[in-house]
């Protein structure tokens, strides 16, 4: 048995769906990151890590698509550009219980080039409307995109509104939006984050002409107040490093959203990751593994960096001892003289 909240946890209503969303991120966004974020706001909509049709297809299904129960609602990100492997992988994501099944259109790096898909999609608009039905056609869960504004240096609005219009009218109407253009030579995915300057602006313009649809904004939201503010332009916000690097950020949006949902207090969110950490540990995960998402939580508080000490000394992780989390609090709480709640 996983942890199971000590608290009333209240899910977004449907028309909210994708109202605060935390990003699909490659090396972060694993099962344990979202168990960990899940507790830290009960209404965002979590994204798995970016998974290729070719690992679910000819890999270990389970080992990419289990997940908790306690993470709904969760969407699986697909990586590819055959649609009938994409279909055939959507099938396998509804089956495992996922409540969407988006494809990703945004990642410029040159692994995910050389396979053909990623941001590098946004130049063939028809095959990834193409790609959309046959997903739509295999599954019942919404098919969802997510995309940059353009290639390269080319800022024209009409080159990301033609991509997005035939998208549309192959029925497709959530986009989340990351809003800069994907550089697919020259620059890493890093640079591709903070390099292409932000165009909220151009977003904008496609909720404006496509009305009936949903568009979700990605990129340089790092605080609440801002996200808290762009909701009120587009129709949701997805975090990405922000979760990432100060996972607190996420409780102040879901506080921002509605001050009536209960949030845990800190001690509960280590207790329930305690025993969470405790029954993965017996099924051979490496605490480091469950430890990770949570070395930034406590950023900006003060002790924050004898917690990140404790919770990444090799030495007390590879004991695989859950208590080491409450060790770490205990440690926290000691030396800023903080009520333990």
């Amino acid at each position: 048995m996983t942890a199971q909240p000590s608290y009333t946890r209240t899910l977004p209503d449907a028309t909210d769906s994708w109202r605060f969303c935390v990003a699909p991120m490659i090396d972060v966004t694993d099962r344990h990151c979202r168990y960990f974020h899940r507790l830290l706001a009960p209404q965002a909509r979590l994204y798995t890590e970016m998974i290729t049709t070719g690992a679910l297809l000819h890999g270990n299904v389970a080992r990419h698509l289990d997940f908790d129960p306690a993470e709904e609602p969760v969407a699986l990100q697909l990586g590819g550009s055959e649609p009938d492997a994409l279909a055939d992988a959507a099938k396998l994501g509804e089956q495992w219980g996922y409540n969407e099944i988006n494809l990703n259109c945004g990642c410029p790096s040159e692994r995910v080039q050389r396979g053909a898909f990623g941001a590098c999609l946004m130049a063939e608009p028809q095959l990834v409307a193409d790609c959309i039905k046959a997903m739509q056609d295999a599954v019942t869960v919404p098919v969802t995109v997510k995309h940059r504004l353009g290639l390269d240096y080319d800022d024209s609005y009409g080159f990301v509104r033609d991509f997005v219009g035939t998208l549309h009218q192959a029925g497709c109407r959530v986009f989340i939006v990351h809003a800069r253009n994907a550089v697919l030579k020259g620059l890493s995915p890093k640079d591709n984050r903070e390099i292409p300057p932000l165009r909220y602006d151009t977003a904008l313009r496609l909720k404006v002409d496509f009305p009936d649809s949903v568009f979700v904004l990605n990129g340089g939201i790092a605080l609440a107040d801002d996200a808290l503010s762009l909701m009120s332009e587009f129709d949701g916000v997805m975090l990405g490093r922000a979760a990432w690097h100060q996972p607190g950020v996420l409780s102040e949006i879901n506080r921002g959203l509605d001050s009536d949902v209960e949030l845990p207090e800190p001690a509960q969110v280590i207790q329930a990751m305690r025993v969470y950490a405790e029954s993965q540990i017996k099924s051979g995960v490496p605490l480091r593994m469950i430890l990770r998402p949570m070395l930034g939580w406590m950023n900006g508080r003060p002790g924050s960096r004898y917690w990140r000490r404790t919770l990444s000394d090799a030495a007390l992780l590879k004991q695989n001892d859950a208590g080491l989390l409450e060790k770490a609090w205990a440690d926290l709480v000691l030396r800023t003289s903080d009520d333990p709640c």
